[in-house]
């Protein structure tokens, strides 16, 4: 097959995989591997339009990071204030403010751009949208 335009089915897609399969590991200067380059372009632009990764939900990326680094609750204390602020904040029960979104990145190293993301507050039912 020709790759004279984006890919446009799911079925183009399909066989776009699978020659990329056969031609991966071909020499990047052959032809074979100028077409697997440009494969890898053409599957990735599909993928992002088709099957788009979404960001993850804040606060369980936050408890998440925090188990990963072996954080306890008291830890983020200087990012987002008192015990109780970070208590209720965990717990979906207060939105988390600007000031402590950006400390937040700060100190567990996480995208403004994923804390930012809306999220459910349990006794609300409402979705805080940044």
């Amino acid at each position: 097959m020709k790759w004279e335009k984006t890919i446009t089915t799911e079925q183009e897609y399909e066989i776009a995989l699978e020659r990329l399969s056969t031609i991966f590991d071909a020499n990047p200067d052959s032809a074979e591997g100028m077409e697997a380059e440009l494969l890898v372009t053409l599957i990735e632009k599909y993928e992002k339009e088709h099957y788009p990764i979404s960001l993850p939900d804040p606060i369980d990326a936050i408890k998440d990071t925090m188990e990963r680094k072996g954080l306890k609750d008291k830890d983020l204390i200087p990012a987002i204030g008192s015990k109780t602020t970070v208590s209720l904040v965990l717990n979906r029960k207060r939105p988390m403010k600007v000031e402590m979104v950006r400390k937040l990145s700060a100190l567990l190293g996480l995208s403004v751009n994923l804390l930012i993301q809306p999220y459910t507050l349990v006794d609300k039912q409402e979705k805080i949208n940044h």
